[in-house]
């Protein structure tokens, strides 16, 4: 909605908050709830202010010593939130609200914060722009539901939860039918807020769906990503169920993955630049090799994007629908890249990232890694058919842990070139600093395994 819109509804006492908010570097939503005059008349067009260690927190939301960017030195200043009212909506999935995401601004210099996501985002965007192109994706977002409230969960230490469901549920339509109260609400405050919805389905987990959302432009596609998350865990909270975006809830079934669909297009002609026509039967072309050929070869040096947290090398497993090799194949689902459609659908569908990802770093990501290859035109390997999870060794895997994807990132020319020093600095020490903190964890596992029987 625009400003006169907003006014509008305002002024009838069906708008009277407005959340402002922007993507930490874990993909949470963060920021400030206005009151929507105040928002009208001040905020709207002055924007506002929160605290620079937003950008430096761990997930206990505890200032982590070491970053450049922001430490107690420095007194922990201010940041600038600037509303892009691009993406200013109704939030239908909370009574008499509004959202609007912002991008994060140096208070002095009013300059983008380079480590902020969504600058990082914007910059492969202008790169993508410099070559005249345009980047189209969507982001396939599964999850697990359970009956428990997300209180219960808590006080239960997220053990003994109950799913949604009691069998494996993978397009089964009467267990769909089961969560209907929860993932009906999901579609229709999604649409509501211009969310576009396509499906929505059961996933082989138990208890584990998806919802599907239309493709955008891809700034467009982490604005919707990022809000979704947000309204569906506020519905779960309201219907006291709760959804978990975990890569690997459990260790017996499937992990959540966030499957990227992504095309480029011609800005000047408007036509998919990977098949450079409009027919359906057009062969893929350069552009489309090339992109495919940089996104694989940079894959290990940014997997941090893909794989952001500890948990989420666990989803790689041989058979559980997660990819565990960088290979390509044409709709083949064991493939880290799945190529799909034709014509003006053409795309590239990355299998790798699960649920757990910021999705401004996960696109970021994939298209300093394609941009690269079209410029230096790096073809892709052969593609492999049948079962890849059975390829030999020479086809290469993706990472073990997160301690050895953090320091591929840390040595990326890559990175360094795409991002900057100090982002590569930045998400290093953040990385490697989630790392550390499990490292030093005791887990359930050990106590199930060592408690007695050592």
């Amino acid at each position: 909605m625009n400003r006169t819109e907003l006014a509008a509804l305002v002024e009838k006492g069906e708008i009277d908050t407005v959340v402002v908010a922007f993507s930490d570097l874990y993909g949470r939503t963060m920021g400030k709830r206005f009151d929507a005059r105040f928002f009208l008349g001040e905020a709207m067009t002055q924007g506002t202010h929160g605290c620079d260690y937003l950008l430096t927190t761990d997930m206990e939301m505890q200032p982590v010593e070491g970053y450049r960017y922001a430490n107690w030195e420095l007194g922990y200043g201010d940041f600038h939130l600037v509303p892009d009212l691009a993406t200013l909506r109704r939030a239908t999935w909370a009574e008499g609200t509004a959202v609007v995401l912002c991008d994060v601004a140096d208070e002095a210099t009013h300059t983008p914060v380079t480590v902020a996501p969504r600058s990082i985002l914007r910059n492969q965007i202008e790169a993508a722009r410099a070559l005249a192109l345009e980047v189209r994706a969507a982001s396939e977002l599964e999850f697990y539901l359970f009956s428990n409230s997300y209180r219960q969960a808590n006080d239960n230490g997220y053990h003994r939860l109950q799913p949604a469901g009691w069998h494996s549920e993978d397009y089964d339509l009467l267990q769909g039918a089961r969560i209907e109260p929860y993932v009906g609400a999901v579609r229709r405050a999604l649409a509501g807020a211009d969310i576009p919805v396509e499906t929505s389905k059961g996933e082989t987990g138990v208890g584990q769906h998806e919802v599907n959302i239309r493709y955008a432009e891809v700034l467009e596609m982490a604005d919707r990503h990022t809000l979704m998350k947000q309204a569906m865990k506020e519905l779960a909270d309201s219907q006291g169920v709760s959804v978990t975006f975990m890569a690997k809830p459990h260790g017996d079934q499937a992990g959540s993955s966030c499957h990227l669909h992504l095309s480029l297009w011609d800005l000047e002609r408007g036509v998919n630049a990977f098949t450079d026509s409009d027919s359906d039967s057009a062969a893929p072309g350069d552009t489309f090799r090339w992109f495919l050929g940089g996104w694989m070869a940079h894959v290990q040096e940014l997997m941090v994007f893909y794989a952001p947290t500890v948990n989420a090398y666990k989803r790689y497993q041989a058979g559980s629908w997660a990819p565990t090799r960088i290979a390509w194949s044409t709709d083949n689902r064991t493939a880290g890249f799945r190529v799909v459609g034709s014509g003006p659908s053409l795309r590239i569908e990355c299998r790798i990232p699960g649920a757990d990802v910021n999705p401004y770093l996960v696109y970021a990501a994939a298209l300093a890694a394609g941009l690269d290859g079209v410029r230096n035109r790096i073809e892709p390997p052969a593609a492999i058919d049948g079962d890849i999870y059975s390829a030999t060794d020479e086809v290469p895997g993706v990472a073990a842990d997160l301690a050895e994807a953090v320091a591929a990132f840390a040595g990326s020319e890559l990175a360094r070139t795409a991002f900057g020093a100090d982002v590569v600095e930045h998400y290093t020490h953040f990385y490697r600093s989630e790392a550390e903190a499990y490292r030093g964890a005791v887990t359930d596992w050990e106590r199930a395994r060592y408690f007695e029987r050592i």
